[in-house]
């Protein structure tokens, strides 16, 4: 009994080794060096070269930027491209219409030649990464102030861009810090804008679950849409043409139906956005009481008034279902991360932390001298721009983001301040001129996606909140006019600002735009909250900027005190929307005692989710008969179940939505879309028994393309491995 009960021991700590994630988002030339044994170990059968090779093609070559803000991965040798949903969500509805509805209908293209061209979308391949700290650094080193280290490291990254010689049409070069600006990498990437539309479930397939489901597991979404890359006969990044061809990529992924079970090894590539794993008590503190607040508080009053117009009015759904969506995204983000925060006693833990920087400081005089003052600066910086911080994040959320006729206006502000210069300079002029048609593409896209009756109750609302939350003395001189001609009446302030502003009618706007005048603008109450509130925002800029670079110094001293203080750590830096590889296994996990949530989800749960009556959970009827005849080809489990989502215990943020996941033999298994409610935190502190990265299972992928939609001509593209 005794030796069967060590055994059980052994195994219990073995199992729990294994199924903890894996913290970091590590940068690829770092792979060989720091992680490829513990991969290997855990049974990746790659090696490193095979993931990340400036020589030879590699992983790497797979995968994109997609649209600016999310992943892409390649799934064929004709340029075949899969993202999330929610990343083509903004293309998918800019292409829908109440007569041509993909939203709700989803699209298919059956032939090359009925892929919809998506102007102003591109997808950016990796083309190299290099260390180049010793260029940069030791130039930095000789000046002391943070403002001029800053503009010496622009002059120096601007110099080393230039002498690469690179087509700036068709490559993005930048110097990028990291670990606080102790570390410096050259990224060099390719751009390709010719992307088109391919094909998408509808969303009550795409975004099944919506605002209730998202950031929680169990998840059964299929969140998943295709595009293809587009070039020049020679492969060459290519405006739009008739004339271009499918890109062939220099690698693309080969697709896994042999399924997945506990403990079997797992990586994602992607570009996550951004995380702040080395934040100090002081900003938990501050992104706590001061941002998410804010936003929660903002975007909630705001989303309920977007959306009873948006349930009332299908075309005013199809209209602001992107914005609607975006918005939500990180309200209930900024929700979930307070929870998770406090739950977790983040605070207390960063504050351990402090406690042990500052005796590893204090035990060397060398050391104090040169990081004794490393957290005053972060803790004062903190502490000194909370007002200005306040008041900026407020009228952003409330006015120049919050009302669209406001945030419309601004582009006018600065073509007015062009013409108003005495001495123009250079793009000054170049804004001037190009004001017409840079202003009617601007019209187009903003009127397309505009409903004034709602934007007039959205600013309403934002309007009056803004006013009751921002002390008079901190407000945009507008405020002043507002309260002596309309005694603070925010409502009929609005009211009288829609009913005179050019901005709320693409006639009037269209018309100025053929014949501009300075005097309609300074006449323009729009116009005048536009101009007021930039000022404003401006202002608490420059309040800002010193103490910015007195965090700036705090933190790059901090960050190289704990990197001296932990030499046996492999620390990897802050994501910024490069290139990561993050890795783990296959998990489920116990979000609270006496819960354990499996690592897989089926579309039975679907079907137990549906709600007629409910917009979020309503089930196609196509979709219910295949689960009723159980008609899952090729892509069920084997237990004859249909698999929807899965878990695994990777390190993942935002950026990573629609990153590849990928098994130990390099083949695709699924496609990454959300973290999970309990580990929301995990930006700010990683949470090793809790965070867990949600896919969609490609296999279910695979079946909403052949059994639901009968896409027959993208599954034969593809290398499916059996």
């Amino acid at each position: 009994m005794k030796k069967i009960s060590i055994l059980l021991l052994v195994c219990s700590l073995f199992m729990a080794n294994i199924t903890k994630a894996d913290e970091g988002m590590w940068l690829l030339p770092l792979i060989e060096k720091l992680n490829i044994k513990d991969m290997q170990a855990l049974g990746c059968k790659l090696n490193a070269e095979q993931i990340y090779s400036i020589n030879k093609t590699s992983l790497k070559d797979a995968v994109v930027i997609f649209g600016g803000g999310c992943t892409g991965e390649l799934i064929s040798d004709k340029g075949l491209l899969l993202t999330n949903h929610h990343c083509g969500y903004g293309v998918i509805q800019q292409h829908s219409s109440v007569e041509h509805d993909f939203l709700k209908d989803g699209f298919w293209a059956r032939s090359l030649s009925e892929e919809i061209p998506s102007p102003g979308l591109s997808v950016v391949f990796l083309d190299s990464i290099a260390d180049v700290t010793t260029q940069i650094l030791p130039e930095l080193d000789k000046i002391s102030n943070e403002k001029d280290r800053d503009e010496k490291y622009s002059k120096l990254s601007q110099a080393m861009v230039k002498a690469l010689g690179k087509d700036p049409k068709k490559f993005r070069m930048m110097i990028t810090p990291l670990y606080g600006g102790n570390t410096y990498y050259l990224f060099v990437y390719k751009v390709y804008t010719d992307v088109r539309f391919v094909g998408a479930p509808p969303s009550s397939i795409g975004k099944f679950g919506a605002d209730t489901d998202n950031w929680m597991w169990p998840r059964h979404t299929g969140d998943f849409s295709l595009f293809r890359i587009y070039a020049d006969k020679d492969g060459n990044p290519a405006d739009y043409s008739a004339d271009n061809v499918p890109y062939k990529p220099k690698h693309f992924f080969p697709i896994s139906l042999k399924g997945i079970e506990p403990n079997d090894f797992a990586m994602v590539m992607g570009y996550p956005g951004s995380t702040q794993r080395y934040m100090t008590s002081w900003e938990v503190a501050e992104r706590m009481n001061i941002s998410n607040d804010a936003r929660i508080k903002i975007r909630g009053i705001r989303q309920e008034l977007m959306l009873e117009d948006m349930l009332a009015d299908r075309k005013v759904q199809i209209q602001y279902s992107s914005k609607y969506s975006g918005s939500t995204n990180y309200w209930k983000n900024s929700i979930g991360m307070n929870k998770a925060l406090k739950k977790l006693k983040v605070i207390d833990r960063k504050r351990e932390q402090e406690t042990a920087f500052t005796n590893w400081i204090n035990a060397n005089p060398q050391r104090k001298q040169k990081y004794g003052k490393t957290l005053d600066l972060i803790h004062n910086a903190v502490q000194s721009r909370e007002n200005s911080l306040y008041g900026s994040i407020y009228l952003s959320e409330s006015i120049t983001r919050g009302s669209e006729i406001i945030s419309f206006a601004q582009n006018f502000v600065r073509y007015y301040d062009a013409v108003k210069k005495e001495e123009k300079t250079k793009q000054d002029s170049m804004l001037i001129n190009t004001f017409p048609i840079r202003m009617k593409a601007s019209s187009n896209r903003f009127f397309k996606d505009y409903n004034m009756p709602t934007d007039r109750k959205v600013s309403r609302a934002m309007f009056k909140l803004y006013a009751d939350d921002v002390k008079a003395e901190n407000r945009p001189e507008i405020f002043q006019t507002i309260a002596k001609d309309y005694q603070n009446d925010y409502s009929k302030f609005v009211d009288d600002m829609f009913a005179k502003s050019i901005m709320a009618d693409s006639s009037k706007v269209n018309a100025f735009i053929k014949n501009p005048s300075i005097d309609v603008l300074e006449n323009d109450p729009a116009f005048k909250v536009a101009q007021s509130a930039m000022k404003k925002a401006n202002e608490l800029r420059n309040e800002m900027d010193p103490y910015s670079n007195m965090f700036s110094e705090g933190f790059r001293l901090y960050m190289a005190g704990l990197m001296e203080m932990n030499p046996n750590k492999s620390t990897y830096p802050d994501a910024n929307f490069s290139m990561r590889l993050t890795y783990g296994t296959i998990s489920g996990y116990e979000p609270m005692d006496g819960a354990y949530y499996n690592y897989v989800t089926t579309l039975k749960g679907v079907m137990e989710k549906e709600d007629p009556a409910n917009w979020e959970f309503i089930v196609p009827d196509k979709l219910k008969e295949l689960y009723t005849n159980k008609d899952f080809g090729r892509y069920a489990g084997k237990d004859g179940k249909m698999p929807v989502n899965f878990i695994f215990n990777g390190d993942i943020t935002g950026g990573n939505s629609g990153s590849p996941v990928i098994n130990g033999n390099g083949e695709l298994i699924g496609t990454a879309f959300d973290g999970n409610w309990e580990a929301m935190s995990g930006d700010i502190a990683f949470e090793p028994d809790l965070q867990r990265c949600i896919n969609v299972d490609i296999r279910y992928t695979l079946f909403i393309i052949d059994k639901y939609a009968k896409a027959t001509n993208l599954i034969d593209e593809m290398i499916i491995v059996k």
